[in-house]
């Protein structure tokens, strides 16, 4: 069959182009899916930049996350059927139309779910969930200051957060997003600006800090970091700092925010009894097991469904991503196919 798909060679946002290639039939142990949504997700800025380690060599297809319907399946799969409404997760390729995927990475898509609501899903929570609870360990009434929340990340955090009683504090970029935060019942939202360090002294009160979900990296790493109390845990899995609104990033800049990056002396976390853990999601992606036991717990708990923020057609993907670079979105960003 054909198919449509987005690729380039690392380096810009303008590198990436549409083309039609032939898809061949799925392995024993895959199936085949008509791509519906297509979620987005910040390492697939970093990825087509050429900022992540992950990224493949030469020319690829980005994209993390789907979801779509079951076209044909391979003669070693039992668990899914033509027809059937999926989700998922891919080690890049999901900027396409249509997809040959490892049939444990397509996941039944619930039934009252959207296909826009299924690509939505699966990246942020497990990035959200492994944070908290694995490495984490949250426990009941901690205090939880979670970055960037108002992105799929911080959405899903909070919501775990509160499966806890932990009063959680979101930081923002933007005052607008306000209201939004309020309504997913954070206790406290501050935006990340020069008054950063006193306004979270201020949301904190006398509350002690356990927990920090990170992904912002510089100043505001450290000022967490200096907050955090003894034995609280910092979950490193992002530095959206690096990035910007534009086609390539600015080689110049990246150079001077590496240079100046904060540095953690280890002989210090013995002294202050802190903890900095840091997780890539493709890694998880490597643990199927893992990633299945995951989600078992997550339908133990009622965290609603995923906020979808902005839509775009599968012709506009490369307007979204740009959109999405821009730190301005709520919620998730997906492109429609």
């Amino acid at each position: 069959m054909t198919r449509q798909v987005y690729r380039l060679k690392a380096g810009s946002i303008s590198n990436l182009k549409l083309e039609e290639e032939q898809l061949t039939s799925p392995a024993p142990h895959e199936v085949q899916i008509a791509i519906k949504s297509i979620g987005l997700n910040f390492a697939d800025i970093f990825a087509i930049w050429g900022l992540y380690s992950a990224t493949p060599e030469g020319i690829f297809t980005p994209g993390l996350e789907y979801a779509g319907v079951v076209t044909q399946v391979g003669k070693e799969v039992t668990h899914l059927k033509e027809g059937d409404q999926v989700m998922g997760v891919t080690r890049f390729g999901a900027y396409t139309t249509h997809l040959n995927i490892d049939a444990r990475y397509a996941i039944p898509l619930p039934k009252d779910w959207n296909f826009d609501e299924g690509a939505a899903y699966l990246v942020q929570v497990l990035t959200a969930y492994y944070g908290l609870i694995y490495l984490g360990n949250l426990q009941k009434e901690d205090t939880v200051l979670i970055h960037s929340a108002a992105g799929g990340v911080g959405i899903w955090a909070n919501r775990i957060c509160k499966q806890y009683d932990a009063f959680t504090i979101g930081s923002i970029g933007s005052a607008y997003k306000t209201d939004f935060l309020k309504k997913e019942g954070y206790d406290e939202i501050i935006v990340r600006d020069d008054k950063f360090a006193s306004n979270l002294k201020n949301a904190l009160g006398e509350r002690e800090l356990q927990i920090i979900m990170e992904c912002i990296g510089g100043k505001i790493f450290q000022i967490g970091y200096d907050q955090l109390t003894e034995q609280g845990r910092m979950i490193v899995y992002g530095s959206a700092r690096y990035a910007s609104p534009s086609n390539r990033p600015n080689y110049l800049k990246l150079f001077w925010q590496f240079l100046t990056r904060p540095k953690i002396d280890p002989q210090k976390l013995i002294e202050l009894n802190k903890g900095i853990l840091g997780f890539n999601l493709i890694w998880l992606y490597e643990k199927a097991e893992l990633m299945h036991q995951i989600l078992q717990e997550l339908q133990a708990i009622d965290l609603g469904k995923p906020h979808v923020g902005h839509t775009f057609a599968f012709a506009d993907l490369p307007e979204a991503v740009r959109t999405f670079q821009t730190g301005k979105t709520i919620g998730k960003v997906v492109v429609q196919v």
